[in-house]
C-alpha cells in the first residue's frame, strides 16, 4: 500500500468495520453520496461484504486495515498514553478507561501486518516496522514514570521536535555514577534540613517539602545545566510556600544560621514590619565549575499565585536593559502548587498575556509540586479537570507528569524543558505528581480530613531511602558510603547552626525624600516648544484618521502657542522631555495607546495599510526600547502585577499601569494590598509604578465614576504611597516628571480626569509647565481678594473644583475661597497650616466631595483637617450622602445630586 494512503487514511479503524461496509455500500450506489475522503480511500481499494461479520476485507487487503489499527495504536500511546503512565508514587489517583483506544492482545498479532510497511515512528531508527516489539517500546516511552502531554500542540515543527526528543532519548537516559551520587547527595539534604527544622522548632510552620524532595536536585541540574549549556547568568524563581525554606538553604544558600534565628525572632528590623521567614525573598551568586550564575527569589504574600506574573516582569525589565545578543541569559522557573494552580484565576491571565508583545519573556519553565490534596481539600473537589496543568493547554506548551519518585525521570523533565524552551522561547510544564508527608502546616493533622492517604504516606518510604536502596542495589554505593553521607551533612547541619541573636540592620527609610533636581533637568520653554512641535507634526505621507488628523492639527497649534494644552498634549509633551533627558517610559493598560477616551494618540494608525506612527519615536531615534507603550489583555490582576514586577528593577524608568475605568482596579486588589502599598514595608522591595486611575462622576453609572480613592487613603501610612488627583495639565505633566526626575522610588496613585480631558476651563500654558513644579495645594488665583473678608474656605480634589468655581463667578460669592489638595498623600499638612494662617477671618471649613460620604476622601480629610483647625473653626462635610453603590445608575438623578452638591456649599435656595 502506498505511503499516501497510510497517511491521508489514518480515520480507519478495525472498530468501525460495520459503518466502513455500510458507507462502501451507499458508495457503490451512487458515488456522490460520500464524502471525498471515503470517495478517495474507495477508487483505491476495493472492499469485499462480511458475511461472517469477521471482516470486511478480503484476505489480500487484510494488511491495509491492520496497518491502520497498528498506526492508530501507536499514536494512541501518543494522546493518551498519559493516562496509563505510572506517574502516582501512591497509587492512589485513579486511573482514566482508555481501553478502547489501545488494541487488546487478541488484535496483535505480527503475522497480520506488513512488514515492509514505510511508515516511520523513531526518528533515529529510520527501518523501524510494525512489529510488537515496537508497541512494548512504545508502552516503555509512554506509559512509564512520565505522562507526556504534547499532542495538543497545533504547530507541527514544535510538536515533532517533542516527539523526536521524547521517543529517541527517554528509554536511552544515562547518568553516569558520579551524577547519581550528586542526586542522592541533594535529596539527603533536601531530607535532613527538613528533619533538622522540624526536630529543632517543633511545631513551628515551614511548609516542609518532605514527599516532593526531588525539586532540588531538579533545580540544582537546572542551575547548572543552564549555565554551562545555554550560558545562563540570571535565573529568576517565584514559589509559594512550600518547600521555601529547604529551596533557600539548598539552592541559595542562605545561612542556615539566619534561618533559624527567624524561627526563634533572633533579629532586628529597624521600622519595618517584615514578613513571614516562608515569603522572603533572596538573591545569591552560585559558582558552577568557575563560572557564576546570579539567581533571585522573588518576594511572594500567601496569595500563593500572584508572583508568577511579577517574576515576569521583573524578567522583562531584565531583558528590556540587554542587547539583542544577551537576551537569551535570563530564566524564569515559577514552581507552583496543585490546587492554586489550576483555581487562582490570575495564572489564566498571566499564561493568555504569556505570548504577547507586551509581556513575552521567551518562556518560562513552570513546575508544579503536585501534592495531590489543597490544604484539606481532595482532588474532586478542587477541579473539574483531568489534570491541574489543563489550564496550561491554552499556551500549547509540552506538560510532563512525573512520578516524583523517580529521580531519574525527573532530571529528564527539566533537561527537556530546559532544551525545549531554548529551542522555541516557549513555556514547559513539569507537573511533580508527589505527595505531602505533613499536613498542610506541621501544626495540622491531616488524617482528620485523608485517613487513607495519610495510612498510605506513613507507609511510604521517603525519596531518600527509595533512591539510595536503588544506588546500593547496583553496587553504586555502599551501606557504609550512606552512613558517611548522612553523618557528614548531620554534622555540618548542627555546626552551622548557633542560637545567638542577630542584628540585623536593615535600612529602609520610610521618609518621603522629594530631592528637587529640576535644576539640573531644565524645563525651559523653547525646549518645550521644540520638543511639541515634533511630537505633533504627522508625516505627509501618513493617512491618518480624520478625527486624529484634527487633533494634532489643533497640537500642532499648541505647540505655536495659538492654544492651551489640553491633557493628551501635556502628557505627551511630558513623555519628550522625560525623553530628552535619557530617562525610559513604559505604559501598559486597556487601550492604552489611544486612551480610553480618545485623549491620548500616542500611536497613530494609518487607515490604509493599518502600520503604526509613534510620534514619540522621533525624540529617541533608533532606541525605540526608550518608549514603550501596550495595548494590555482584558486584565487588571496580572497586568499590574507584570508592571509592578516590572518597576521594581527598570531602572530611570517611568513604569504607568492605566486602568481602563479607576472603578475596575479592584479586579487587581491583591497586587495592591499585597505588594504595592505594602512591598517596601515588608521586604523593603522598592517600587515606583504610577497608576492611572480615572475617576469623576459624569453620570456613566457605578462602574464607571469612582476609583474608589478611600481605598488607598486607607491603605496611606509610614509614606508607603503617594495618592494625587491633578487638576489641570500642567499639575499632571509635573507630577509624572517628578516622579522620575526625583528619583521617588514610591508608588504613585493618580486619579486621572475623563470630561476634565477637554474641558475648556482645564488648560495650560507653556509657563503653567515650566514655571512651575507639581503643587501639592493650589489656591484659587483667579478669586484673590483682601482675605480678611474671606470667612469660608471650601476644600476640594479633582473636577469638582470646576463646578465650584463656576457656581461661584455665576451667584457673584465674594466670601469663600477655594482650595485644591491636589496631594492626599503624604498629606500636606505644613502646607495647608500655612495657608490657613493667611485667613484671619474664617470661621467655616468646607470639604466638598462628587463620592458618598462612606468613600472618597472625607473620612481622611475629617482626620486630617480637625488635626490643625482651631475648636473656633467649623469642619462641614458637603457632598453625596453614604451610599452602598459608587454612583446612581441614572443620568438624571445624576445631575440633582451634582446641583445639590454645588447648592449646598454656597447655600444657594
Amino acid at each position: 500500500m502506498k505511503n499516501n494512503v497510510d497517511k491521508n487514511f489514518f480515520f480507519l479503524n478495525g472498530i468501525n468495520r460495520f459503518y466502513i461496509e455500510s458507507i462502501y455500500k451507499n458508495f457503490l450506489n451512487n458515488p456522490t453520496s460520500v464524502s471525498y475522503e471515503w470517495k478517495s480511500l474507495f477508487n483505491k481499494v476495493s472492499f469485499n461484504f462480511s458475511d461472517n461479520k469477521s471482516g470486511f476485507v478480503d484476505e489480500k487487503k487484510i494488511f491495509f486495515v491492520n496497518n491502520f489499527l497498528f498506526s492508530n495504536h501507536i499514536n494512541n500511546f501518543r494522546s493518551y498514553g498519559h493516562f496509563k503512565a505510572k506517574t502516582d508514587p501512591l497509587n492512589i489517583k485513579k486511573t482514566k478507561n482508555i481501553k478502547k483506544f489501545f488494541l487488546d492482545s487478541n488484535q496483535l498479532h505480527e503475522n497480520q501486518y506488513n512488514k515492509n510497511s514505510e511508515v516511520k515512528f523513531f526518528y533515529d531508527h529510520k527501518d523501524d516496522t510494525y512489529s510488537i516489539d515496537t508497541i512494548k517500546r512504545f508502552e516503555k516511552i509512554y506509559c512509564n514514570s512520565i505522562g507526556f502531554e504534547y499532542m495538543h500542540i497545533d504547530n507541527y515543527e514544535e510538536r515533532t521536535w517533542v516527539q523526536e526528543y521524547i521517543e529517541s532519548k527517554f528509554i536511552r537516559q544515562y547518568f553516569t555514577e558520579k551524577e547519581k551520587k550528586f542526586f542522592l547527595d541533594q535529596i539527603i539534604k533536601a531530607e535532613e534540613v527538613e528533619h533538622y527544622l522540624g526536630r529543632t522548632f517543633p511545631g513551628s510552620k515551614r511548609f516542609s517539602l518532605e514527599g516532593g524532595d526531588v525539586i532540588i536536585p531538579i533545580l540544582k541540574e537546572a542551575i547548572y545545566k543552564s549555565l554551562i549549556k545555554y550560558k545562563i547568568k540570571k535565573i529568576i524563581l517565584g514559589m509559594s510556600h512550600r518547600g521555601r525554606l529547604n529551596v533557600l538553604v539548598n539552592i541559595f544558600n542562605k545561612k542556615l544560621q539566619n534561618l533559624c534565628n527567624e524561627f526563634l525572632g533572633n533579629y532586628d528590623f529597624v521600622k519595618t514590619s517584615g514578613d513571614v521567614k516562608y515569603h522572603q525573598g533572596f538573591c545569591s551568586n552560585i559558582k558552577v565549575e568557575q563560572e557564576t550564575i546570579n539567581l533571585k527569589l522573588s518576594f511572594n504574600p500567601s496569595h500563593l499565585e500572584i508572583v508568577n506574573p511579577v517574576v515576569m516582569g521583573i524578567v522583562r525589565a531584565n531583558l528590556d536593559s540587554l542587547k539583542d545578543n544577551e537576551k537569551n541569559c535570563i530564566l524564569p522557573i515559577t514552581i507552583h502548587g496543585d490546587a492554586s494552580v489550576i483555581g487562582q484565576g490570575v495564572i489564566q491571565e498571566t499564561l493568555n498575556m504569556s505570548r504577547t508583545a507586551s509581556n513575552n519573556i521567551g518562556g518560562t519553565i513552570r513546575i508544579i509540586i503536585n501534592n495531590q490534596i489543597g490544604f484539606t481539600t481532595d482532588v474532586s473537589d478542587s477541579r473539574s479537570t483531568n489534570y491541574c496543568t489543563d489550564i496550561f493547554k491554552i499556551t500549547q506548551c509540552p506538560i510532563l507528569h512525573v512520578n516524583g519518585d523517580n529521580v531519574h525521570s525527573a532530571i529528564f523533565a527539566i533537561n527537556f524543558a530546559l532544551d525545549f524552551r531554548n529551542k522555541f522561547n516557549k513555556d514547559v510544564v513539569i507537573d511533580l505528581v508527589c505527595y505531602r508527608r505533613h499536613g498542610h502546616n506541621e501544626a495540622d493533622e491531616p488524617s482528620v480530613t485523608q485517613p487513607l492517604m495519610y495510612k498510605k504516606i506513613k507507609k511510604h518510604p521517603t525519596l531518600k531511602k527509595i533512591y539510595s536502596d536503588y544506588l546500593i542495589k547496583r553496587n553504586i554505593i555502599s551501606k557504609k558510603e550512606l552512613s558517611n553521607m548522612l553523618s557528614v551533612f548531620r554534622n555540618k547541619l548542627n555546626n552551622k547552626y548557633i542560637n545567638k541573636k542577630v542584628d540585623i540592620k536593615n535600612k529602609f527609610d520610610n521618609k518621603n525624600k522629594i530631592i528637587k533636581n529640576n535644576n539640573i533637568y531644565k524645563k525651559n520653554i523653547s525646549s518645550l516648544k521644540k520638543l511639541s512641535k515634533i511630537i505633533c507634526a504627522i508625516p505627509s505621507n501618513l493617512n491618518a484618521q480624520s478625527i486624529v488628523k484634527k487633533i494634532f492639527s489643533q497640537r500642532l497649534e499648541m505647540s505655536k502657542e495659538k492654544r492651551l494644552f489640553d491633557w493628551g498634549a501635556a502628557e505627551i509633551l511630558c513623555y519628550a522631555s522625560l525623553l530628552e533627558n535619557d530617562f525610559s517610559i513604559r505604559i501598559c493598560g486597556e487601550d492604552v495607546e489611544r486612551g480610553t477616551f480618545f485623549h491620548r494618540h500616542a500611536v497613530i494608525y494609518d487607515q490604509n495599510n493599518n502600520t503604526k506612527y509613534i510620534p514619540l519615536h522621533n525624540i529617541i531615534e533608533k532606541n525605540i526600547l526608550k518608549f514603550q507603550i501596550y495595548n494590555s489583555t482584558l486584565s487588571e490582576e496580572a497586568s499590574l502585577a507584570f508592571e509592578y514586577g516590572y518597576s521594581t528593577v527598570a531602572k530611570n524608568t517611568l513604569v504607568i499601569w492605566e486602568a481602563q475605568f479607576g472603578d475596575f482596579a479592584n479586579g487587581a486588589q491583591v497586587v495592591i494590598d499585597q505588594f504595592i502599598s505594602s512591598g517596601e514595608q515588608k521586604w523593603g522591595q522598592k517600587s515606583n509604578i504610577v497608576m492611572f486611575l480615572p475617576h469623576g462622576y459624569e453620570g456613566q453609572g457605578p462602574e464607571h465614576s469612582s476609583a474608589r480613592l478611600e481605598r488607598y487613603l486607607q491603605l496611606c501610612a509610614q509614606n508607603n504611597i503617594q495618592v494625587c488627583i491633578p487638576s489641570t495639565p500642567a499639575q499632571l505633566y509635573n507630577l509624572l516628571f517628578r516622579q522620575v526626575v526625583c528619583n521617588i522610588k514610591k508608588p504613585l496613585i493618580v486619579l486621572s480626569p475623563k470630561s476634565l480631558l477637554r474641558h475648556h476651563l482645564s488648560t495650560s500654558s507653556f509657563e503653567d509647565i515650566a514655571n512651575f513644579e507639581f503643587r501639592e495645594v493650589i489656591i484659587d488665583q483667579n478669586n484673590i481678594k483682601n482675605l480678611n473678608e474671606i470667612t469660608i474656605i471650601i476644600l476640594c480634589s479633582g473636577k469638582i473644583f470646576y463646578d465650584l468655581i463656576s457656581a461661584s463667578k455665576k451667584h457673584n460669592i465674594s466670601n469663600t475661597h477655594i482650595i485644591r489638595i491636589e496631594q492626599l498623600y503624604p498629606f500636606p499638612k505644613s502646607i495647608i497650616i500655612e495657608t490657613l494662617n493667611n485667613y484671619k477671618n474664617i470661621n467655616k471649613i468646607i470639604w466638598c466631595q462628587e463620592e458618598p460620604k462612606n468613600q472618597g476622601a472625607w473620612n481622611w480629610i475629617n482626620y486630617k483637617i480637625k488635626d490643625i483647625l482651631s475648636k473656633e473653626i467649623e469642619l462641614i462635610y458637603s457632598g453625596r450622602p453614604s451610599s452602598a453603590s459608587t454612583a446612581t445608575g441614572h443620568f438624571h438623578i445624576h445631575q440633582i445630586e451634582q446641583e445639590k452638591i454645588i447648592n449646598s456649599v454656597f447655600n444657594i435656595k
